[in-house]
């Protein structure tokens, strides 16, 4: 018996997450529905369908991380997907003189170091997959009218760090995902895509 395909989306309770996570149970993945609050997972899970499991992961916090794996470890053995798509944005755009050490800090804590945190703590069990693969989403615009003094600092960071884990780990596939400038809670559904296309 085949067995089916397990991914694992971050933040996937709404927006960009939420539609990936539809688009791979739709084709045949088992989904785990990644939220910082338990409630809002189980919620977007059963918007997804029968395929999908709720799954408490703060990717901030060691403790929810190591948490999630144990419970991926002890369900099912390995990962076959791993899609890190938890973000936040903070700060004025544009302004640099107005973004505080604080907001860069709590920005990069997610954008950057959350994914090199949760791709760290699965990397064992997508080495159990035949072909594993990692995407991080990067919804960050190059151009100069919307680049901002927080956000797109980080996501220049987050595509140096998926970089680097795609010459190390070459044989997963990692790479990252651009979007484009998509209406979401983020950036206040400013965005000029939807989340079904962007995804």
């Amino acid at each position: 018996m085949r067995v089916k395909p397990i991914a694992l989306v971050t933040a996937a309770n709404t927006g960009i997450g939420l539609k990936i996570a539809k688009d791979l149970a739709t084709h045949g993945l088992t989904v785990l529905v990644g939220s910082r609050k338990l409630e809002h997972a189980e919620a977007a899970a059963k918007s997804v369908g029968a395929h999908a499991l709720a799954l408490q992961l703060d990717v901030t916090n060691q403790a929810s991380i190591a948490a999630a794996k144990k419970r991926i470890r002890n369900e099912f053995g390995r990962l076959d997907v791993l899609v890190n798509n938890a973000g936040i944005s903070q700060g004025k755009q544009g302004i640099s003189h107005a973004a505080s050490l604080d907001e860069l800090g709590a920005v990069f804590e997610t954008n950057v170091f959350g994914v090199v945190a949760v791709t760290q703590a699965m990397l064992r069990l997508l080495s159990e997959a035949p072909a594993a693969r990692i995407v991080s989403v990067d919804p960050s615009n190059p151009q100069r009218a919307l680049f901002g003094s927080v956000y797109s600092p980080s996501k220049t960071a987050l595509d140096a760090t998926t970089l680097a884990f795609a010459i190390e780990f070459e044989d997963a596939g990692a790479d990252a995902a651009c979007p484009g400038f998509t209406s979401m809670n983020l950036n206040k559904f400013e965005g000029t895509r939807t989340a079904e296309r962007a995804a």
